[in-house]
């Protein structure tokens, strides 16, 4: 069991934690675990993964900031519901981020699962910013990202992180729950 795994695990289910109950103090929580894991998945040779903790570091400095300005020092965020046109557009990024860096990583790295890890990075760009912006949407695509991560991560010895999403699948499904009766009651205005 790997220590620096062991305190990523720890700061990644408080962060999830405060997420489903709409709480801002989820951003710090987040961002330590993030820099922590971009060096447990690039040992990993999960470049792919690696990289998009660095992208969550900034994203959640920018979510940090939106929610602040949502009135998410004072009190739970708002949430609602994407568009169709938003929730196609979304998908349809994911297919080209997990095209696009799978065949990347495919040719020009040593990557262990290229097209896997790129599948899970493309759709959690998409969740992370859907997160940063409040839409519920965001939970139906972080389930799927659990469930394709545990796969990834078992299959790549790191059980303790496949543990963690284990998890973080409980957690996000508890989170598009109470998102989703947050949002019929108009609680927490934007």
């Amino acid at each position: 069991m790997n220590t620096l795994e062991l305190i990523a695990v720890a700061l990644g289910l408080a962060n999830v934690g405060l997420l489903v109950r709409r709480s801002i103090w989820n951003y710090p929580f987040g961002m330590a675990m993030v820099t922590l894991y971009a060096l447990i998945f690039f040992e990993a040779k999960l470049y792919g993964e690696a990289g998009l903790q660095v992208f969550f570091f900034v994203v959640q400095g920018w979510g940090w900031y939106l929610w602040a300005r949502a009135g998410g020092l004072d009190h739970a965020v708002a949430v609602r519901w994407m568009g169709w046109p938003a929730r196609i557009a979304s998908l349809v990024l994911v297919g080209l981020v997990t095209v696009g860096l799978g065949t990347l990583m495919y040719r020009l790295t040593d990557a262990a699962m290229p097209f896997a890890d790129a599948a899970i990075t493309g759709a959690s760009v998409v969740a992370q910013v859907l997160l940063s912006v409040r839409r519920i949407e965001n939970w139906i695509l972080w389930i799927v990202i659990d469930i394709g991560s545990i796969a990834l991560y078992i299959q790549r010895d790191l059980q303790l992180t496949a543990g963690l999403y284990c998890a973080f699948l409980v957690l996000a499904t508890l989170g598009l729950f109470e998102w989703v009766r947050a949002s019929r009651r108009g609680e927490a205005p934007a």
